[in-house]
């Protein structure tokens, strides 16, 4: 090989030399981007925390919350105030001296303790009990409907357990209007012990108890959830209005002056939420109105 023949050869092998580092920092350029990218998609989440869904529309249109002070925007296990006391206050008047929201208990106690008492539930009913597959499905329920519908889940909680003990089978009551499944709901769909086929569902379907809880919180095509009775609880005031909304829950409206323990249905019903927020569940309640 010539002179000229050698530098023309080592003039092409420098350039596909360049070319192929070119093309190899392209390749390392992109394996980065691409593994930065993996790395963002996999950052940690905040513990405790229900992120936020891609809402029903039919929920996001009439069974939010809507007003800011009464709204709850996430659901985390550890809110509250502890476990609160296994104990029974009676509560009288308009809800001006009832438990304050911060002292409420924390939703993970509050879970825990009448998990206790829902594994037994359904006896009163003579059905059969709940099993830990069926609790845990109302516990993620109210945790889904608690986020979609910004109505605390606490508050759901201590509903659910005042109109149904937490029982997956409880029994449809009617006093004109049906009230079925776990939230005793204002002519819901959900349910596992149908008043209309008379059929008993054991195990109780994971959709049937989202139904249920569903139906209590966000409402139905008959009636009010607790969200849009929340937004008609007719006060500012965060305190009173969860009691009030209470009290149109179980009874459909409260007393002129106020009077939370006045009127129809149960007497002792906001007197029972308001001791199952700050932790009551197994103590003998005092109340006898």
């Amino acid at each position: 090989m010539g002179p000229l023949e050698l530098q023309d050869c080592l003039y092409h092998c420098q350039k596909a030399s360049l070319k192929l580092k070119d093309t190899q920092h392209d390749v390392d350029t992109n394996s980065a981007n691409q593994s930065d990218m993996s790395n963002q998609q996999e950052a940690p989440q905040p513990k405790n925390l229900v992120r936020r869904a891609k809402v029903d529309p039919e929920i996001s249109s009439h069974g939010q919350i809507h007003d800011g002070f009464l709204a709850t925007f996430s659901a985390k296990d550890d809110d509250g105030n502890g476990a609160g006391s296994d104990s029974y206050t009676l509560y009288k008047g308009n809800g001006s001296n009832f438990p304050k929201q911060s002292e409420w208990v924390s939703f993970a106690e509050m879970f825990a303790h009448n998990k206790k008492r829902m594994l037994n539930s359904c006896r009163k009913f003579a059905q059969p009990s709940n099993t830990k597959n069926e609790i845990d499905a109302i516990y993620t329920a109210i945790q889904k409907y608690s986020v979609e519908t910004l109505v605390d889940h606490r508050f759901v909680l201590a509903i659910m357990m005042q109109e149904s003990d937490g029982c997956v089978r409880a029994p449809t009551s009617s006093n004109g209007i049906r009230n079925p499944g776990l939230m005793q709901s204002h002519d819901g769909t959900g349910t596992c012990n149908s008043d209309r086929t008379w059929h008993v569902s054991s195990p109780c379907p994971t959709s049937q108890i989202a139904q249920m809880i569903r139906d209590g919180v966000a409402g139905t095509r008959e009636g009010r959830g607790l969200a849009q009775i929340l937004n008609d609880a007719g006060t500012s005031d965060p305190d009173i209005a969860f009691y009030r909304a209470a009290r149109i829950y179980n009874s459909g409206s409260v007393e002129v002056e106020g009077c939370l323990e006045c009127g129809g249905a149960t007497h002792c019903y906001v007197s029972d939420v308001a001791n199952r927020l700050t932790g009551w569940v197994f103590a003998d309640s005092t109340c006898t109105l």
